[in-house]
Formats: C-alpha cells, structure tokens, sequence
C-alpha cells in the first residue's frame, strides 16, 4: 500500500526520535511503501495534525500523534480543527506510562510519607516540568489535584534540563517517562515514588501505582496514526490491518517495549471511542491548571 507522506507530531525531542526509530522499524515489516515521512514541530504538535485534517480522505497521508492530540483540545481554544470529528482513527500503536520521581534526599522515602510530607509544607516542594501542556505536566496537575498538595512548577524548555535539575537536587520531584527514570532509579541517583499506569510495571513490580494510594489516578502516554475524516471504511480496514500485523512482529514489540511502551493495535472504533474520552478526561485537568500554550 502506498502512502504519499505521513505526517508525525513532532514534540519533545528526545521523545519523538526515540518513537521515529520504531515507526521506521514498524513500515520496515509490512508492504507500506511512504514517499515521504515529515517530523514537523510546532503547536504542540498541531501543525502537523492541521496538515492531516485539511488532505484529501485516500489513505495516502498519515498522522502520528501523541498524547497532545487530546489535551490540545482543551488547552488551545481556538484549534483550526477538531481533535475528534476531522480524523479517522486508525489505530493506537503504543500506551507509555510513567513515574513520579524525586531526588533521593527528599526526607518521604514512600507515596504515603511524600503527600503527607508536601500536605505539611505547602508550597515548599518544587516539580520539574520539560514541556508545558506536556502529558507528563499534566500528570503532575492530576495529581496535585487529586491530592490536594501545593508544589510549585518550574517550567524548562525540555526535559533534559529538567532531569538535570533534578539530578542536581536544584528541583525536588519530576513526572519523567519509564524508560528514562529506569537507569537512574537503580543507579540510586533518582527515588521512584510511583507509576503513572493502573497496573504496576513488571520492570519495578515492588514499586506502586499512585492509583493504589490515590484512588482513582492514572495516566500513561500514548501515540497512534491517524488519516483525514471521511476516509473510506475499506482504507481504514486496509490501513489498521497492515499497522497492526506489524505490531505484532517480535522485533518490533522488543524495540517499542525497550522504550518503556506497551503494543496495542488497536481497532479503528475502539481508538476512535478512546480519544473521545481521552478529550473529556483531560478537559478539567486542563482547565484545573491554568495551563496555556506557549
């Protein structure tokens, strides 16, 4: 099948070469035949997503968005487009959790004490956010929120220098994504409080999920291709098919679960149903918070 160009959100550096090596890998397995594949920054990702939106419905041109796709919904007010009805979900590739980190001479050696250690110091503990309206920021408004703790934001312009500071002891706690938290976890240079999934991490299988101690908490990342609205049923069916064949190849798998991802595949409804929720579940977060765009 021959696609023309696909299209991938590009948002946090580090993050979206990691996730365009396993997307090579991915149109690598099947008969995919791209002419062209365009990274393209800007928006939080919705210059790409409006390119997409406003192509022709064929099946030539792809999608691969993230996490933004959803809250841009309600973080920009004025989108060109609309996150749900101007695309046809193909599939979602990949779900990516996360961990609630923070520097190990922080006095809470657990969930538990670290709530109650912030509930006692308002506005003393410092989070670390790379990315502004980021799923990872947005994780630690959730659980501010969730929790009713006062930590101050200190905003950097990616998440490398934020981990710096982290590291450093300059920040106190970060929301950072599995896969880069892991070294330093068990090289002691970082402390993990929790994960961000429902489910514990086989990786940390004696580290909670905050859902355990926060009822009702989860948030994981997550990206998946999307076509124009309108595409026939027949291409979609196409398209979701090869995507998730591939899925289900050994190498791939191993490569996506290397970045700290778990393979979905889903089917076109399903991803369809999951980002109209995904929309409505980020919405109060969002507003919550007071992010805006930069």
């Amino acid at each position: 099948m021959k696609l023309r160009s696909i299209l991938v959100a590009k948002l946090l550096v580090g993050r979206t070469l990691k996730i365009r090596k396993v997307w090579m890998l991915l149109l690598s397995i099947r008969s995919l035949v791209v002419l062209g594949t365009i990274f393209l920054s800007g928006a939080g990702g919705n210059l790409a997503a409006d390119a997409v939106a406003k192509s022709t419905p064929d099946g030539h041109t792809l999608l691969v968005s993230f996490t933004s796709h959803t809250i841009n919904a309600t973080l920009y007010p004025k989108l060109p487009f609309d996150p749900a009805a101007d695309f046809t979900p193909i599939t979602m590739v990949a779900t990516v959790p996360s961990l609630l980190v923070g520097h190990p001479t922080l006095p809470a050696k657990d969930l538990k004490e670290l709530i109650a250690f912030a509930k006692s110091r308002p506005d003393t503990l410092t989070i670390a956010i790379g990315g502004l309206g980021s799923s990872l920021h947005l994780a630690g408004e959730q659980f501010k929120m969730m929790t009713g703790i006062r930590v101050l934001n200190v905003p950097y312009k990616g998440t490398a220098p934020a981990l710096t500071d982290l590291l450093g002891g300059q920040v106190d706690l970060m929301f950072i994504s599995l896969v880069t938290g892991t070294e330093h976890i068990r090289a002691g240079t970082l402390r993990a409080y929790g994960v961000t999934s429902a489910q514990r991490q086989p990786s940390f299988p004696d580290l909670a999920a905050i859902g355990e101690i926060v009822p009702g908490f989860e948030s994981k990342a997550w990206f998946g291709v999307f076509a124009p609205a309108k595409l026939p049923a027949a291409i979609t069916d196409k398209l979701n098919a090869v995507i998730v064949a591939a899925l289900k190849d050994p190498t791939l798998r191993h490569r996506l679960e290397n970045e700290g991802a778990s393979p979905i595949g889903s089917t076109s409804a399903e991803f369809a149903a999951f980002v109209r929720e995904d929309i409505k579940r980020w919405a109060p977060v969002v507003k919550w918070s007071g992010a805006m765009p930069n």
